[in-house]
């Protein structure tokens, strides 16, 4: 009994990292049909969030309030996350709908300049940055209708930029100065402490479970939970239903489809925002983290069945059990009285990475017998 549970609770653990990584890639590839390369720098971007915020709240101002600092994070990384998906979209996804060869190419290419971005700019400029494009995206919709009616478009929106480009400066140079090691770029890997409270372990059934775990699986039942309501309860989750299944019709009926694309790809990159802040708990940060989870995201949204909700959440739990099954050699306990040509083959992929590598490859055999994956799309959502 104890072996089961260990099984289930690893395998559940690895499921729920995948999971809320390929959550947002699911809305992204599976509802809009764009490739986004760049998905594990999104990843990469909410990591490094979750890290400035940890210093930021060591600082003597804020260090009573430490602890909560996780909490905080999670909602940063969502937005931060979440406005460079939005400016991706605007400027480069956006001319390339329909194009799914040059939309790889672009995000690939996006995702090798945020890379570098991180090994040669200071955290603290990079924090500046993105503050600025995160007021000048939100400030626009704070300005009286009164003010916007009297003034011309243009000047409120270069107001909004001006100003958002102020408090960028300042919050730079204050970062830079309160945090001497964000002020030097610095391309090695970073650390993030647990708070205090996700420290230890918890004994369920005489079995002890560590508590990081535990809430990286809560954070992604949050998410699920919370994407499934907005998809299905939600005004906009209609709309972004609708122009799924046929993006004429939806325009034709007076839905924006712009605004529909905004919202998905700023929803689906905040979610790779908030699974930078589990992967920031399991290991170190650094440029290349997000890299450790793209082709395991892609490979979850495909078995699963592109833009099956369901399909993903299986596919996540099925590859995280298989993954301690195999790559903690938990088979030869289970089955001890294996025959030696078996127990030497999975003995050999009893570890982390080569578990890995019989997992894709027995997905890619699946895939050759059911192609469209565990739940294939049905209705019109096929035709499109």
């Amino acid at each position: 009994m104890e072996l089961l549970l260990d099984i289930l609770f690893n395998g559940v653990a690895i499921g729920s990292v995948l999971l809320v990584a390929a959550l947002g890639l699911a809305i992204v590839f599976g509802l809009m049909g764009v490739i986004n390369l760049a998905h594990g720098e999104l990843m990469m971007v909410g990591a490094y969030t979750t890290y400035v915020t940890q210093l930021v709240f060591k600082l003597p101002l804020l260090k009573p309030y430490y602890n909560s600092y996780l909490i905080i994070s999670i909602f940063l990384a969502f937005i931060v996350s979440g406005v460079v998906g939005i400016i991706l979209e605007k400027t480069i996804i956006r001319k390339l709908y329909g194009s799914p060869l040059e939309t790889l190419l672009a995000t690939w290419g996006v995702s090798l300049i945020l890379q570098q971005f991180v090994r040669s700019v200071p955290l603290a400029y990079g924090a500046g940055l993105i503050i600025s494009l995160v007021l000048a995206l939100f400030i626009p919709t704070l300005f009286p209708l009164k003010i916007k009616d009297s003034i011309n478009v243009k000047y409120y929106n270069l107001s909004a930029w001006i100003i958002s480009a102020f408090s960028g400066v300042l919050t730079a140079s204050w970062i830079s100065s309160s945090i001497s090691r964000l002020s030097r770029p610095d391309s090695r890997n970073v650390d993030v402490t647990a708070p205090a409270w996700m420290r230890g372990q918890i004994e369920i059934l005489g079995t002890n479970f560590p508590k990081t775990r535990l809430i990286i699986i809560l954070i992604t039942l949050i998410s699920v939970i919370a994407i499934t309501l907005f998809l299905n309860q939600s005004a906009w989750g209609l709309r972004i239903r609708a122009v799924t299944q046929n993006r004429q019709m939806s325009d034709c009926l007076g839905i924006s489809t712009e605004k529909v694309d905004i919202l998905t790809f700023g929803i689906g990159s905040g979610l790779a925002g908030v699974a930078g802040v589990a992967v920031s708990l399991l290991g170190s940060v650094g440029p290349n983290v997000g890299g450790n989870y793209i082709v395991g995201c892609f490979m979850v949204v495909v078995l699963g069945g592109v833009g099956n909700l369901l399909g993903t959440i299986i596919a996540s739990f099925g590859i995280g059990i298989m993954t301690d099954l195999i790559g903690a050699g938990r088979l030869l306990t289970i089955w001890p009285q294996m025959p030696l040509p078996l127990a030497t083959t999975i003995d050999f992929f009893a570890t982390t990475s080569m578990a890995r590598v019989m997992i894709f490859t027995l997905i890619v055999i699946f895939l050759q017998f059911k192609p469209t994956g565990l739940f294939p799309q049905k209705g019109r959502m096929v035709e499109n």
